[in-house]
């Protein structure tokens, strides 16, 4: 059965007009051009839906007890069509984002806050992890895209940049550190660390950074939870280094957030989605946002 949308307009404008003539007005066609349609459509049912004669056209019994059916076909179609079009236009939708917990912590939050007043529509769904379990979501087709500090991923992921963060020495208020004007990593070394646990991407940017500087030194305390490091720092018990784009810390009671001016400890934020995937346009307009509210690390 073939059946399309032009068929059951016109069909509903006859039955309703009781007229061939005022249907075809009404639709904007000729009248033989609507009298195809309504002979398609019978053709593709058959069965007889109108008895014509030259003063009326009536709804055979047939046509009566199929107008309600029909009607809400062609209703359930023209809402497919429209729901289709505000898909396309990036009106409405669902976008499934993972990204790093600094990321979700700032950046996200205000993109989806502004999404939500030009677009109110368009759903987010998050999920707050560490760069390994972002790939492993976007390998799997579980999100759209992910945002995260990555390295060394295969030819089966593509990368977009998006902005550049660097890591900062966190240390309570009042610490001898807080009477050094510049610091290093050297310095740093000389009290205990607090550091992110092995799956973070902030530890292996860490680790690498303090190789490269041939300081060897393990970790006071690893933490799982940036408020943690906080916390143990803010209790005195040692100094951290964490992301700047998770911190806000200047507003931490207590905590002194001081920038170390080392280039290495800077590091890309990329967007991450599978290769050959076009992103749907709701996609399309959280990025928009993100990337309007971005800031790069100074």
């Amino acid at each position: 059965m073939n059946l399309n949308l032009k068929q059951l307009r016109a069909f509903s404008a006859v039955a309703r007009s009781a007229s061939f003539t005022r249907a075809a007005v009404r639709l904007h066609l000729t009248q033989p051009a609507l009298t195809v349609q309504v002979r398609d459509l019978e053709s593709a049912l058959g069965v007889r839906l109108f008895d014509r004669n030259t003063r009326q056209v009536k709804l055979t019994a047939i046509g009566r007890d199929l107008l309600p059916t029909l009607e809400r076909v062609l209703a359930d179609l023209d809402a497919v069509a429209e729901d289709t079009r505000q898909l396309a236009a990036g009106h409405r939708g669902r976008v499934r984002v993972a990204a790093l917990p600094s990321i979700c912590a700032t950046r996200l939050p205000r993109a989806i806050a502004q999404l939500a007043k030009t677009h109110p529509a368009i759903r987010v769904e998050l999920r707050d992890t560490v760069a390994q379990r972002i790939i492993a979501l976007v390998a799997a087709e579980e999100v759209d895209f992910g945002i995260g500090s990555f390295e060394g991923l295969g030819r089966e992921f593509e990368l977009l940049p998006y902005t550049t963060d660097r890591l900062a020495a966190v240390f309570r208020k009042g610490h001898a550190l807080d009477k050094r004007a510049t610091l290093k990593l050297e310095d740093l070394a000389e009290w205990p660390l607090i550091f992110m646990d092995t799956q973070s991407s902030v530890r292996a940017h860490v680790e690498r950074t303090f190789s490269a500087r041939g300081i060897a030194k393990p970790p006071a305390f690893e933490v799982t939870y940036m408020a943690t490091a906080v916390g143990l720092v803010r209790a005195g018990l040692g100094v951290s280094l964490l992301p700047t784009s998770a911190l806000e810390l200047e507003l931490a009671t207590g905590l002194r957030v001081h920038p170390l001016r080392d280039a290495a400890l800077r590091r890309n934020i990329s967007i991450v989605r599978r290769a050959g995937r076009t992103f749907s346009p709701a996609a399309q307009r959280l990025l928009e946002a993100l990337r309007a509210e971005a800031r790069p690390a100074r």
